[in-house]
């Protein structure tokens, strides 16, 4: 439809100049009748591209009313266009002359007032009142008038697209269908009333993949991304009434409050839960929110205004992420573990009576409630409400299954802040917040979408466990060596295992990998299949699907014959070295889950499965599915008995070749002459010219009976496939596993193709035992370097705790400081990942942490200027780190004044240095800072990006050309005018500013002149510059100076002279001997 056409529509529709205004768009019945012409709520379009055109076509729109309901966001502002409103429940106070179906509907909102319902009416879903407003401006459809509400409708084929539509744009949807089709409805006690209707499904974003019927039709912002749903409680951390010593740790740990979350992945059955101590910044909450990104918040109240403004932050109307508020009074005392323990013996009561007759496994059963026991308190409280909040969508199950636990935060794995996160662009880049140009973009080479998420939670979690380190890069080693044409490099475990490559893998290791997970990417996801199955929100298509990809993949991995090795304890003969390749290769493939995927296949018929026909998937074999069977006899008897009736009629008639007919899906129809007398009970269905086509009343009773019995089939089928699905939740463990093997492989391959196509080298990983160390040659920068080529200019870096652990980097604007600094922190982050990295050589430690202080942003929401953003990044630094920690701070201290900035800068430096002695790259623009050497000169090292200049008496040294290559020494000027000349400031604001310097500069100089003045003397083959004594100047003071002096060189040299480090005895007679030339110089 053209935009002229869309334009006469408008017109059409389009009230009268006269008309009043239409009555206000609630779920209330109007009071008087409607107008004749009403008011447009929304024109006619068909596509998207339609629908914003439209938008320029109609006048904007007024702002729906708002409930006192709490709308899908943190916190509403019904002024805000971009807001979604929610639905008012209807409070009819006067009796009103509803239809039955609007009774129906008024009844259904004052139980469900924050769900925008689609009722089910017919061929069509249903809107009413403020819904169908919403629908209309979110949907692109026409709202109109009906009787006592506003109205507007979509065809039902199209409920999946419209849902998901309503639910990306923030709204809780409830489809509402009806309970009895027209044959039971005329065999039940409602045979004069409207079809009884239910809610049969509720929808949101974090339920949406999971849900039935909706699953798999990406559109509109829905894909392979995790949707968590993440729940938020706090416990605020008062000091009143602890001791001074208590207050005093609690004040050193920088700590107001106490969080607890859990997450869940609904579609893949992940929880994710977690407890800590959170500062005044909240750092530790918005590192949990970026890492998870959930598509739902759900807030226990109270909560405190810092976290109140983060969560509202995150959650803001351009993100169309879903908040929903919930009290938590009623947990007090223990009541949320007693809740959660309730569930679950509930739920594993429902299964076992289920499963009577069957082997249970006791250990199982103990494993959920043992991780439930084991979790901390206020992850518990944040379970209880999620449980209340899934047990609406029927999706509670999923939690009482301890596989699917586990601790956002452990030991073995390293937990990026979220200033790592951003800063670092580890998952986005911070120019439009896309995955292009980030480190998981980059690494991301994976097949399958299971496989991507995994990779994700690699990449945002890197392991801290030697080992499991070393594990994962054998893993790749071996596959990337398998795939051919590999440029050999050194092991994880080169220190430990000098033989370990002399054997060259099989070749068929990665051209297997591949194909299976080629086939696999075009299979369904995996993950939310068998997780689906487990809900019972799957179809039989899809459970064939997801049973026949498993069962795929199992049976080619076999054919690596691991299992029978394993069997025969003949793993050290094994063609597969990697000990992680052979574990993910033998639960991907165990004999047991082949056998359950091929059982459970037997039961099912594909043929049917395919075309929707559930009364026909199901297979009845050896007494399975008894009800079907008898259900299924009983439609038979009853078509036989319709068939058998054409013989009465033969005989009634005379006519020995009469036969039923069907036309226009009319069945047992009899054709007789226009002429032709018949019983007087007998119903006319239409005629022709010649002939008259008639159902006997015999006929109408048995075609009653048989849709009344293939209904009861219907239902017995459903029933029957339900159960089956319940049947496979004592399978759901090991698919999973199956599954998390596959995806993992899946990782694994996807870095050892990184590794070939870049010419990345393998990481060698230090002892434990060894001083911490980051040693890296011609390192580049992962993504710079795939945009430049061979453009990027490399640089090695020497950091090692016994010698020099921090560079102090100096150096031209965008010289190149920077992104040195990122290449760093990103190699290390993708050694501890597992994968190969983008340098000729490196050998490193590893590392519990990595912190950045970089870039300048505010936060106006949450009333934090830019400096104070900038010191509380550098406070949770100092807080954090430790000394097998790497620290990479950018700029510190330019958001305030010079002489404050540089001051803090040094301070910050120092605490590092001396307190936690942490691995160090500290970027700035104040050399003064560099004097840090005089305290520390073993520990640091001043470095800057080199550059060249062209001769010139400006202040700013002429033309630079950047080398991007690190140097030893200060660089003492930052040309920060050629920048200026770049972002085409004008060239009169730069020749002024430029005079500006050189003037500054001048008096500097002069005032260093004039307190250099003085005499010069020989001491000790030195020529060093003695200053002259002010005026005044002698006295008690000078006396007190004096000694302080002197007590500070004999200080260092007690240490120099008697210590048993020589790098402290060397650091301590240094520092005498800079204490014993200021002594001389003093007048």
């Amino acid at each position: 439809m053209g935009k002229q056409k869309q334009q006469v529509i408008s017109r059409f529709f389009a009230p009268k100049p006269n008309s009043p205004a239409p009555p206000p768009l609630s779920l209330d019945p109007i009071a008087s009748p409607p107008p004749p012409q009403p008011k447009i709520s929304a024109t006619v379009s068909f596509t998207p591209s339609k629908r914003r055109l439209s938008s320029h076509l109609t006048p904007p729109r007024k702002a729906p009313k708002l409930s006192a309901h709490p709308p899908p966001s943190a916190e509403p502002d019904p002024s805000s266009p971009d807001h979604p409103p929610t639905t008012s429940a209807p409070t009819p106070t006067e009796p009103r002359n509803y239809t039955p179906l609007e009774q129906q509907v008024v009844e259904l909102k004052s139980k469900y007032p924050d769900v925008l319902l689609m009722v089910e009416v017919g061929y069509k879903y249903r809107f009413f009142g403020e819904d169908a407003e919403a629908a209309a401006r979110v949907l692109g459809i026409y709202a109109h008038m009906d009787h006592n509400f506003m109205t507007a409708s979509i065809p039902s084929f199209r409920l999946h697209v419209h849902v998901r539509r309503l639910v990306n744009a923030g709204y809780k949807v409830g489809v509402v269908k009806q309970t009895e089709t027209a044959a039971i409805k005329a065999h039940g006690s409602n045979r004069a009333g409207p079809f009884g209707r239910g809610l049969s499904a509720l929808y949101t974003k974090a339920t949406l993949e999971a849900a039935e019927d909706l699953a798999g039709v990406g559109e509109e912002g829905f894909g392979a991304e995790s949707r968590y749903l993440v729940c938020v409680v706090e416990r605020s951390l008062n000091v009143a009434g602890k001791s001074d010593l208590e207050r005093g740790v609690e004040k050193e740990n920088r700590s107001d409050v106490r969080i607890g979350f859990v997450g869940v992945e609904v579609s893949t059955g992940e929880v994710v839960y977690g407890e800590f101590d959170d500062d005044s910044m909240r750092s530790g909450l918005e590192a949990v929110v970026l890492s998870l990104s959930p598509a739902e918040l759900l807030i226990g109240n109270p909560l405190s205004n810092p976290t109140k403004k983060l969560l509202l932050a995150y959650s803001g109307s351009a993100s169309s992420v879903r908040v929903e508020h919930k009290p938590r009074d009623c947990f007090e005392g223990g009541g949320a573990l007693a809740e959660v323990v309730t569930l679950y013996e509930k739920i594993k009561g429902d299964e076992k009576s289920n499963n009577r007759g069957e082997e249970e496994e006791p250990q199982n059963d103990w494993s959920a409630i043992e991780v439930i026991m084991n979790m901390p308190d206020l992850a518990v409280e944040a379970l209880a409400l999620t449980i209340r909040h899934l047990k609406q969508f029927g999706f509670e199950r999923i939690l009482c299954l301890g596989a699917s636990f586990r601790p956002y935060s452990a030991k073995m794995e390293m937990s990026l802040s979220a200033n790592a996160l951003q800063q670092l662009e580890v998952l986005r880049n911070n120019s439009n917040g896309s995955e292009a140009g980030s480190l998981l973009q980059i690494m991301n080479h994976t097949l399958t979408v299971y496989g991507s998420r995994l990779l994700r939670h690699w990449v945002t979690h890197p392991l801290c466990e030697r080992s499991m380190i070393s594990a994962r890069l054998d893993a790749v080693t071996e596959i990337a060596e398998s795939m051919g044409s590999y440029k050999s490099t050194p092991s994880a475990n080169e220190l430990d295992k000098r033989d370990y490559r002399e054997e060259v893998a099989q070749p068929g290791l990665s051209c297997l990998l591949s194909s299976v997970l080629t086939t696999l990417g075009r299979s369904p996801d995996l993950q939310r299949g068998i997780t689906r199955i487990f809900y019972r929100t799957a179809t039989a298509s899809e459970f064939i699907a997801v049973m026949h990809a498993v069962l795929y993949a199992g049976k080619q991995l076999q054919k690596l014959k691991l299992e029978e090795e394993y069997n025969n304890k003949m793993l050290h003969s094994s063609p597969i070295r990697s000990i992680l390749i052979r574990k993910l290769v033998l639960t991907a493939s165990s004999s047991s889950l082949i056998a359950n995927a091929a059982k459970l296949l037997s039961s099912l018929d594909k043929e049917a499965a395919d075309r929707g026909d559930l009364q026909n998937s199901l297979i009845i074999s050896d007494g399975q599915f008894p009800e079907v069977a008898r259900a299924r006899a009983a439609v038979q008897s009853a078509m036989e008995e319709l068939d058998s009736l054409i013989f009465l009629y033969r005989k009634q008639l005379g006519m020995r070749n009469l036969k039923f007919m069907s036309v226009s899906g009319s069945t047992h129809l009899i054709e007789l002459p226009v002429d032709r007398r018949v019983p007087l009970e007998w119903v006319k269905v239409n005629s022709t010219k010649k002939t008259v086509r008639y159902h006997p009343l015999e006929v109408l009773t048995a075609l009653d009976r048989l849709a009344l019995v293939n209904e009861e089939l219907m239902v017995a089928c459903r029933t029957a496939w339900e159960n089956f699905l319940e049947g496979f939740s004592k399978y759901y463990a090991e698919f999973r596993a199956a599954v998390q093997a596959l995806a993992a492989l899946d990782c694994l391959y996807s870095l050892a193709i990184l590794s070939r196509n870049k010419n990345y080298v393998c990481p060698i990983l230090m002892k434990d035992e060894d001083p911490v160390q980051l040693h890296i040659s011609s390192g580049r920068h992962p993504v710079l370097e795939t945009i430049l080529q061979d453009s990027f200019v490399p640089n090695d870096t020497k950091l090692h705790a016994d010698r020099e652990f921090c560079q102090i980097v100096t150096g031209p604007n965008m010289g190149g400081k920077s992104c040195y600094i990122r290449q760093v922190a990103l190699i290390a982050i993708m050694a501890q990942v597992g994968s190969f990295v983008p340098a000729s050589s490196a050998k490193l430690q590893v590392l519990d942490g990595i912190y950045t202080r970089m870039g300048a942003s505010d936060s106006i929401q949450r009333g934090r200027s830019t400096f104070l953003e900038e010191l509380s990044e550098a406070s949770h630094i100092l807080d954090k780190s430790t000394s097998h920690s790497l620290v990479i701070i950018d700029e510190l201290g330019r958001g305030t004044s010079t002489h404050d900035g540089v001051a803090i800068a040094h301070a910050t430096l120092h605490y590092l240095l001396k307190e936690k002695r942490s691995l160090t790259l500290f970027v700035t623009h104040y050399p003064k800072i560099a004097d840090i050497q005089i305290e520390f000169p073993i520990s640091v090292g001043a470095y800057h990006v080199s550059y060249l200049t062209a001769e010139s008496d400006s202040s700013d040294g002429g033309d630079v050309t950047y080398l991007y290559k690190l140097k030893v020494g200060i660089s003492e000027r930052s040309f920060g005018f050629k920048v200026a000349e770049l972002a085409q400031v004008p060239p009169t604001c730069v020749s002024r500013a430029a005079l500006m310097a050189a003037k500054l500069e001048a008096v500097v100089s002069s005032r260093l002149r004039d307190r250099s003045v003085g005499r010069v003397v020989e001491f000790g083959g030195d020529c060093i510059v003695k200053r002259s004594k002010p005026p005044g100047g002698g006295g008690i003071e000078d006396l007190e100076e004096l000694s302080t002096v002197l007590e500070e060189v004999f200080s260092n040299l007690k240490p120099a002279l008697g210590g048993k480090d020589p790098t402290e005895r060397l650091e301590s007679l240094v520092r005498a001997r800079n204490h014993s030339k200021e002594l001389v110089s003093t007048p």
